[in-house]
């Protein structure tokens, strides 16, 4: 299977702390793959890397056979890379409906006289964006699509985290980047929205997904395919049974029993 997403050679540094170090790393399409190890090891690196937010000192990333390397922010999400953040960033005063649809802004019509001007126009985008928020979140939680317009404010962590996700997938990406979707919240919490992940990925199986997740448990459970990366390296790859026999893993990240 060829990859969707490809990263050869890359390096990137802080000062003198090495991020990424040479790292080579390949994700096949329509896999999920885990990306795991201690903190500090690169993984959130590669994710600002790979969507533009840091620059690359060397190496370069290929998305669905296109360099990306030095490509915008912009220009990687219209490409088809979406993404969510281990610090929450939703915006707490506005409604779900308009957090969703902050993720969709580089498909939405902006223009002054497209809004002002073209009324009707104007109300078939929004009730095409309605539904498709709607739908989305309806495979996430059936309650929360009829809240659509509430505030996110009052909204416990597991619904929150289920909007980042649902703000990353509305502009329909190919690839999905997951940093620690489960921060703030509890194992259960964490098994539920693995479910709902995985729900999202059985409705849409040209969706590739990467997660950055600390419980190993739900990286066994839905991942295809594990890297693991120290020191900005990558020590081992494999399936999570694999890679968690490996002693370097153990050593590192898992702990030697």
């Amino acid at each position: 299977m060829t990859a969707l997403l490809e990263a050869r050679g890359l390096s990137k540094n802080f000062g003198g702390v090495v991020a990424l170090d040479r790292l080579d790393l390949a994700v096949a399409r329509n896999a999920i793959l885990g990306l795991i190890g201690p903190n500090g090891s690169g993984k959130t690196t590669f994710f600002n890397v790979a969507t533009g937010i840091y620059g690359a000192e060397a190496g370069i990333i290929v998305f669905d056979g296109t360099d990306i390397t030095h490509a915008s922010p912009r220009a990687i999400h219209r490409a088809g890379i979406s993404r969510t953040f281990q610090r929450s960033r939703l915006s707490l005063p506005l409604s779900i409906f308009d957090n969703i649809m902050i993720g969709n802004h580089t498909r939405l019509n902006q223009g002054l006289w497209f809004n002002l001007m073209r009324r009707g126009a104007f109300r078939r985008e929004f009730e095409a964006n309605h539904a498709a928020a709607r739908d989305l979140v309806e495979v996430f939680e059936p309650r929360l699509a009829e809240r659509l317009f509430e505030p996110v404010a009052g909204l416990p962590m597991i619904d929150r985290r289920r909007i980042e996700i649902c703000r990353a997938l509305i502009s329909q990406p190919k690839l999905l980047l997951l940093d620690e979707p489960s921060a703030g919240m509890t194992h259960e919490e964490t098994t539920v929205l693995m479910d709902d992940i995985l729900q999202v990925r059985a409705l849409n199986r040209n969706l590739t997904i990467i997660i950055i997740e600390h419980e190993m448990r739900e990286i066994e459970r839905i991942t295809d395919h594990c890297v693991v990366l120290n020191f900005g390296r990558k020590i081992a790859e494999g399936r999570y049974r694999q890679v968690a026999a490996d002693r370097q893993v153990q050593e590192a990240y898992l702990g030697v029993a």
